[in-house]
């Protein structure tokens, strides 16, 4: 008999992968083809942003069968901030610095009002 994963991991794992493809389609057009025009850009991040929404449209829609609307919204802000982290300082070459942390800090915060009882 198959199990399946609990709600939480697999909307997790879901989200992550839908940020992978989101962060792609918002930003590295900024680093892969900031010498074409702005519509080449907006068509390749449309073409990828279709990859995002496959993913995210399930994930959220799992989720809510477990998760509050708020509770969904937070996680989804959490694990975008996670995806957008090391996009920024591999991908993009940019500097870490101090306020990622204090930013963070102000997310962890929000995730227990969320999911507090």
């Amino acid at each position: 008999m198959p199990t399946t994963m609990p709600v939480v991991p697999t909307t997790i794992v879901l989200l992550i992968a839908s940020n992978v493809f989101m962060t792609f389609a918002w930003y590295a057009h900024l680093k892969n083809l900031s010498g074409r025009a702005w519509y080449v850009a907006a068509l390749v991040s449309w073409g990828i942003a279709l990859f995002e929404y496959l993913l995210q449209v399930p994930a959220n829609r799992i989720g809510h069968t477990a998760l509050t609307l708020p509770q969904l919204k937070i996680l989804q802000e959490v694990v975008s901030l996670s995806v957008f982290v090391p996009f920024m300082l591999y991908y993009m070459r940019q500097p870490i610095k101090l306020d990622y942390l204090w930013a963070s800090l102000c997310m962890l915060g929000a995730v227990y009002f969320m999911f507090r009882r």
